[in-house]
């Protein structure tokens, strides 16, 4: 049934026609591949909390001939996960240790160059805007992003008074924290496969109040592009278990860039006053030592 990677692109392309029981399966079959495979239609729809009719409609819409060609692809999808690790040992099993470092880092600086090649600079030019423009800055990245959205908020917050990281083990404490977004605010999401269903559903809900969506993905086919004013396409894929995220780390680096120089003055105010709380707090620490030694 076509090559591998055909069945993610499919879901990926018809997300936004999916109803919502189907949206379910699809985030569940993008993150759990593995053992829907190996699920007959009644099972997988017992998994999800749908009805078997809803699975065999669900891979009719995404233009299979019936439920097993649908799981057919599903393990054609973990075979060649199964071979990319086979690769992987192929490729890396001969080689030394300091050839990996410089393949990877070969093939980072090739992704790099390619999210270069490929930026939208009108949808990085508005991601700046949205953000010196926002009252409020909510940043969300999930499972491997979660890396990515702690680093973005930590320097935002150098910046901007008011950034909340969100943080989450479920979709409705994820909600929770978002109860009070609002038209005046921004959204920053960032999912890179296997995408985030609980990121996507936090990003429907800040478009659903008018906040402004910022996505940084790594497609234009991601489903993370439904809901977003502008989308921010970095590379990720990599020819083995790993997704390098050096790329949208890059694309993170040139919005903080960019936002401090048209920040330049709430930067340098930060910036003294944490220098004063440090010397506060030394301060402080010095008299307590002080009182310690001639108490």
């Amino acid at each position: 049934m076509g090559n591998a990677n055909d069945l993610p692109s499919r879901i990926n392309g018809k997300y936004g026609s999916l109803s919502k029981g189907q949206r379910l399966l699809a985030s569940y079959i993008t993150e759990n591949y593995d053992k829907a495979a190996f699920l007959t239609a009644a099972k997988l729809g017992q998994a999800v909390g749908v009805s078997e009719s809803t699975v065999v409609r669900f891979a009719a819409q995404l233009g299979y001939r019936g439920y097993p060609e649908f799981q057919r692809a599903l393990g054609e999808l973990v075979q060649g996960k199964l071979h990319a690790v086979h690769q992987m040992e192929d490729v890396y099993g001969r080689i030394s240790q300091s050839e990996i470092l410089e393949t990877v880092l070969k093939s980072d600086m090739e992704r790099i160059q390619d999210t270069l090649g490929h930026m939208d600079v009108s949808a990085f030019d508005m991601a700046v805007d949205i953000l010196l423009q926002a009252r409020r800055i909510y940043v969300l990245g999930l499972r491997n992003c979660a890396p990515l959205a702690e680093f973005f908020a930590f320097y935002l917050n150098m910046v901007f008074t008011d950034v909340r990281l969100l943080r989450s083990s479920s979709s409705s404490e994820l909600l929770e924290q978002m109860v009070h977004i609002g038209k005046e605010d921004a959204m920053v999401g960032i999912s890179f496969p296997r995408y985030s269903i609980r990121t996507l559903k936090a990003m429907e809900l800040a478009n659903n109040r008018s906040a402004r969506v910022i996505t940084l993905t790594d497609s234009v086919h991601s489903p993370m592009n439904l809901y977003s004013s502008c989308n921010l396409i970095a590379k990720s894929d990599m020819s083995s278990v790993l997704d390098s995220l050096t790329a949208p780390m890059s694309v993170i680096n040139a919005l903080l860039l960019a936002v401090c120089m048209k920040k330049q003055g709430e930067v340098a105010e930060t910036l003294e006053l944490l220098e004063q709380v440090w010397e506060e707090y030394q301060v402080n620490g010095n008299d307590e030592i002080n009182y310690m030694k001639h108490g």
